[in-house]
Parts: structure tokens; C-alpha cells; sequence
């Protein structure tokens, strides 16, 4: 396990940036402790320093996993988020939408929502931004990049 390089940094925040913005540095430094992000076996783990330490104890081939996986990192050295990411992404969200009871279901199988199925959508989201994708429960459900969501039509789809 070791820290980023600046170049696998810099790829990372930029695409948590697309969903948190300036939040970036509340989940760096938290008031619970310090939190840092550390690379093994091409995903980024976010772990507190706390438990670093105690894990520099165990050998890097017996490691399975340390802290929370936000993403990995592709061959082509781009980042993907994984779902696990969510818990710590959600919060700091600076656009939110909110699915209806009627098409939770189907957009957790995969489909795309119909404009009908929003209940809300937070102001100034702009077309092609990252959004976190809530329930009406306020439950954050997934992290899609959406491609479409204007103009507003009552009958339009929103693209996943």
C-alpha cells in the first residue's frame, strides 16, 4: 500500500470534484481524525491515519483490502468510482436528485427515469454534471453520470 503519485491525484480528485466541488478538503481533513487516500492493487482506499498505522505491521501480499474503496484506477490510468464511495460522496453533494417511489425500482435495475419519475432536483444543475441520485427517503442510491435531464418535458427521459 503505498500514497499517491501526484499524477494519480490529481486524475482522482478532478472526478470527485465533478460531484463534491470544493467540498474535496472536508474529507481530507475531518474532525474525527485525518484521512488520507492510499493505492493498492490499482484501487484507492480512504483510511484513517490511525489505522494505517496499525495495518504497516502486515505485509503488502497478505493485504486484502484497508479503509473504504472509493475507485480504481483503469489501465489506461483513468479513475472509475466504485459504489462503496457513496457513503462519503453523498453529503458533500452539490447536485442532488430525487427519485420517486414509482421509479426507484426501475432505475436500480439498470433503466433509464422517465421526467415524471423525479421528485426534485436541486437548483443550478447544469446538463452533463455529476449528480448523486437520492430516493424521496433521502437514501443516495447510486452516483450515474447523467447525460440528459433538459429541457424539462413531462414525458422526456433522463438518460443514465
Amino acid at each position: 500500500m503505498r500514497p499517491l503519485t501526484e499524477e494519480e491525484t490529481r486524475v482522482m480528485f478532478e472526478k470527485i470534484a465533478k460531484y463534491i466541488g470544493e467540498n474535496l478538503q472536508l474529507l481530507v481533513d475531518r474532525p474525527d481524525g485525518t484521512y488520507c487516500f492510499r493505492l493498492h492493487n490499482d484501487r484507492v482506499y480512504y483510511v484513517s491515519e490511525k489505522i494505517l498505522k496499525l495495518a504497516a505491521n502486515i505485509s503488502g501480499d497478505k493485504l486484502v483490502s484497508l479503509g473504504t474503496c472509493f475507485g480504481k484506477f483503469t489501465k489506461t490510468h483513468k479513475f472509475r468510482l466504485h459504489i462503496t464511495a457513496l457513503d462519503y460522496l453523498a453529503p458533500y453533494a452539490k447536485y442532488k436528485v430525487w427519485i420517486k417511489p414509482g421509479a426507484e425500482q426501475s432505475f436500480l435495475y439498470g433503466n433509464h427515469v422517465l421526467k415524471s419519475g423525479l421528485g426534485r432536483i436541486t437548483e443550478n444543475t447544469c446538463q452533463y454534471q455529476g449528480v448523486v441520485v437520492y430516493s424521496m427517503a433521502d437514501v443516495p442510491l447510486t452516483r450515474p453520470p447523467w447525460r440528459s435531464c433538459w429541457p424539462w418535458e413531462s414525458t422526456g427521459m433522463v438518460e443514465r
